[in-house]
Parts: structure tokens; C-alpha cells; sequence
């Protein structure tokens, strides 16, 4: 556990809920879990506000040690799917447009900063698209053999194993080649950005379920999940470790900062 005066500012980015609580108002939303995980490996979060600005968002980059990415709704299709035909069209959504938007700028600073990253669900499909990659719509129209990817009654529990590439930093991570894992998900990654290397997979049919840089020393650290840690650590602590990977390389990071 890294002592909390030192420890590395974690950059968490949230829902928007259209209506929150107080007023009804549009509103953050994130689940404590992420902030929980990051705290218990020795991280202090800082939830990013919802907004577009570009300027904004890079003035907060720049001040933090890293940069979680996690789940949420849909990524709208036309970001990566522009004549993608109507009836796929129809499997999508919800979505948060703007999200979207910010999102992007978030991942331009952070390469352009140099800044770690950890991407989890949404966010593992989101930093392939902004690199230029592409996403499977829907798993069970476009895939129809797939086992069943969404089983929100289990998302706090294994439904399903992935097999992970041995040299991978994956694999150093956990000490463990297959690992079983949540599903809460219809949308996956189908091509991988040019810069981005896939390091594990769903056992049972393949569908991408990690991805890392094929150039690591692009930035001090970069590993996306398409299940989702958060909800696993407390049953099984190989899931923690992936935090705990994260945090020390944003401690490492600040350390070269000050």
C-alpha cells in the first residue's frame, strides 16, 4: 500500500445521467466500486466532470497520474460504422453522445501526455475506437454462434473463461493463463487498432476480452478489459492485482513527475 500523501491522482471517467438526484438535474454517475478498487490499492480518485472541452480536459490531464476508463452505455456506431445497415442499426443504445466526445479528447491528451491508462468495458471499447479501430454492434447478430455476453443477473460473478497470451503483460500481471470473468456486455471489439495488440480472449468463441500497445513504451502503462474487475475483487484477488498494476505505474509515474 503506497502511503496516501504520496499517493498517485487517478483521473476516473463517469456517466452522465441525464437525471441525478438533486433537482433532477444532468449529473455524474459512477459506481463506487471503481473508486473502491483504485482506494485499496493505494490510489486517490478524482472523478472527471462531464464535459466537452478540450482545453479543460487537458488542463486536468496534466495534473493527474493516470487515467481509468470504465463502463457505460453504448458507443454510438456512426463514430465507427457509418454505413452500417438499419437493422444493426436498431441492436444499438443507448447511448451518451456526449460522453463520446469528451471521451476522445481524454484519450488525445493522455497520449499526448504520456499519462497510464487502465480501460474497462466501455472503456477497453472506446480507446479502440479512438485509436481507429472497430466494434462488433451487436454479438448476437453478427456472431450468432457466440455464448451469451450479457448476463447482467451475474455481472458479480464468472460466467465465462478467457484465455490470455503468455508473453503478455496480462499474463504477468495475474500469474495466470485463463482466467474466468463477468459479462455484462453486447458490444466488443471486432478489429483492433493498428497500435493495439489483443491478449486475451473469450475461451468459448473468441470474442476479444483484453487488449495492450504492441509498442508498450508508447506510455508507462496501458492494459483494456472488456469484463469488469471492479466487481471481482472481492472473490478472487488475481482482480486486484490489476489495479494494484495500474496504481504502481501511476506511482511510478508521479515519481518521475516530482
Amino acid at each position: 500500500m503506497i502511503e496516501m500523501k504520496n499517493s498517485p491522482l487517478i483521473l476516473v471517467s463517469p456517466c452522465l445521467a441525464q437525471k441525478g438526484v438533486e433537482f433532477a438535474d444532468a449529473s455524474v454517475s459512477l459506481s463506487n466500486r471503481y473508486t473502491d478498487a483504485i482506494i485499496a490499492c493505494g490510489g486517490l480518485p478524482q472523478i472527471l466532470p462531464c464535459m466537452i472541452s478540450r482545453q479543460l480536459i487537458a488542463e486536468i490531464v496534466s495534473r493527474c497520474d493516470g487515467i481509468l476508463l470504465t463502463g457505460g452505455d453504448d458507443i454510438n456506431p456512426k463514430l465507427y460504422a457509418p454505413d452500417m445497415p438499419p437493422e444493426l442499426e436498431k441492436t444499438a443504445g443507448p447511448f451518451e453522445p456526449e460522453r463520446d466526445v469528451w471521451e476522445q479528447h481524454l484519450i488525445d491528451e493522455l497520449f499526448a501526455q504520456g499519462k497510464p491508462v487502465f480501460g474497462i468495458c466501455r472503456g477497453h471499447q472506446m480507446l479502440n475506437v479512438a485509436l481507429g479501430g472497430t466494434l462488433l454492434v451487436d454479438i448476437p447478430t453478427q456472431v450468432p454462434d457466440a455464448i451469451n455476453h450479457r448476463q447482467m443477473d451475474k455481472r458479480s460473478e464468472p460466467v465465462h473463461k478467457v484465455t490470455i497470451e503468455p508473453d503478455s503483460m496480462l499474463a504477468r500481471i495475474t500469474g495466470e493463463r485463463t482466467l474466468g470473468v463477468n459479462s455484462t456486455h453486447h458490444q466488443a471489439i471486432d478489429k483492433p487498432a493498428e497500435s493495439l495488440r489483443v491478449v486475451a480472449r473469450s475461451s468459448a468463441d473468441g470474442i476479444i476480452e483484453a487488449v495492450e500497445l504492441k509498442d508498450p513504451s508508447r506510455l508507462p502503462f496501458l492494459l483494456t478489459v472488456q469484463f469488469h474487475p471492479e466487481r471481482l475483487v472481492q472473490g478472487n484477488a488475481v482482480f486486484l492485482k490489476l489495479f494494484g498494476a495500474f496504481i504502481e505505474a501511476c506511482a511510478r509515474f508521479r515519481g518521475k513527475k516530482l
